[in-house]
């Protein structure tokens, strides 16, 4: 299987159950819907910013059919001015490249820095997916699972409605 590893054997150990998709490397969204299409998760956009000083990160979770910009989700956030984090950044923080960012990736992240944010609308879905920090793949898990696996992970999280 693509992917980390320690990310089957955490999933595993936490009873976490999975559908595996196996494709081309599929760095943005409009790529992977090609991949993802017949399976009934909601796919998610995962977007990785910092804040204005780079001493806190942050990685928003939301549906994948939302065009949000980054001025939208810094008045969602109130997080101050934000940026999209750098490649040293997703590499020290989720141990992921471009185009992989996905909230597995906190496997990487041993301090607990980054906090994350989920869109609200996401509650509404039965199953997510998301890939398993490389993007020639993403696993489909229940929604409860991922919360489970935020909570082992011990990553600070809150549902925020991005689109009021």
């Amino acid at each position: 299987m693509n992917g980390d590893p320690e990310l089957y054997q955490l999933l595993a150990q936490l009873h976490i159950d999975f559908e595996y998709l196996e494709h081309p490397a599929a760095p943005t969204i409009e790529i992977a819907k090609q991949y993802w299409a017949g399976h009934d998760a909601k796919h998610c956009k995962n977007l990785f910013f910092r804040n204005h000083k780079g001493n806190r990160h942050y990685l928003v979770l939301l549906d994948c059919d939302q065009n949000m910009d980054i001025h939208a989700i810094e008045k969602q956030l109130h997080q101050g001015k934000l940026s999209f984090a750098s490649e040293q950044r997703l590499m020290k923080y989720l141990g992921v490249m471009p185009g992989s960012v996905t909230p597995f990736g906190l496997i990487n992240d041993l301090e607990q820095h980054v906090h994350v944010f989920i869109d609200k609308k996401l509650q509404e879905a039965e199953r997510v997916s998301f890939h398993p920090c490389v993007n020639t793949a993403s696993l489909i898990i229940k929604r409860e699972d991922l919360i489970r696996f935020l909570d082992h992970q011990g990553n600070t999280y809150e549902w925020i409605d991005l689109y009021e």
